[in-house]
């Protein structure tokens, strides 16, 4: 992460903040499951498995299947975009979510959630170099981890500053899943169109963006 320029460490940030807004809108409707965050679903998934609920179990393991073939979208579509890899994926991105906007429109509010998961699992591919991802867009363990150790290093005489960006990537996460709780209980699954909107927004800026990661 430290190798980005603040361009891209800014679309990280609205990128992040798209993540936690759509990430609270799966929550809330979903009952407790995630469609961003796949550590808090396999332990869920783990927990159904151990009661024996049937639809609990089915729902977890959509949504991570859902996730992972989001991942795997995302990283074919990046590899064919070459030097347009941020646009074409958020492009795709922006697809889904309006597909999922379109499905609760029709009545069909829990597919409409389920698509939300492959959406996020498809962003998690706009910062990859050698086939493997640098920024981590939906899931914040490893941000706090990497943050801690910044902090670590500091205290031993290290960069004082080092650890902002990570802070950025978590507060981007948090001030989204605020966001969208708030028009949740406005608004409920329709606050998926304001997600498309920020996504397709997020796609003209990063075409604009040049590749360097």
């Amino acid at each position: 992460m430290m190798r980005y320029d603040r361009p891209a460490i800014g679309l990280a940030f609205g990128l992040t903040g798209l993540a936690g807004f759509v990430d609270a809108l799966g929550f809330l409707s979903l009952s407790g499951f995630f469609v961003s965050f796949m550590t808090g679903n396999t332990t869920r998934l783990g927990i159904e498995l151990a009661g024996r609920h049937a639809g609990g179990i089915v729902l977890a393991a959509t949504i991570l299947g859902l996730f992972v073939l989001g991942v795997v979208c995302g990283s074919l579509i990046g590899h064919f975009g070459r030097q347009q890899r941020k646009a074409a994926v958020l492009a795709f991105v922006t697809a889904v979510l309006i597909f999922a906007a379109s499905l609760d429109t029709i009545g069909l509010s829990t597919a409409a959630a389920g698509m939300l998961a492959l959406a996020m699992g498809a962003e998690n591919s706009v910062f990859q170099r050698d086939g493997e991802v640098t920024i981590g867009l939906t899931y914040m363990t490893g941000t706090l981890v990497k943050m801690g150790q910044r902090l670590a290093g500091a205290l031993l005489g290290g960069p004082k500053l080092a650890f902002l960006r990570h802070l950025v990537l978590w507060l981007g996460l948090l001030s989204g899943a605020v966001v969208g709780a708030a028009a949740h209980s406005r608004i409920g699954l329709d606050a998926i169109w304001l997600a498309a909107g920020a996504a397709a927004g997020f796609t003209v800026l990063a075409f604009f963006m040049p590749e360097r990661a």
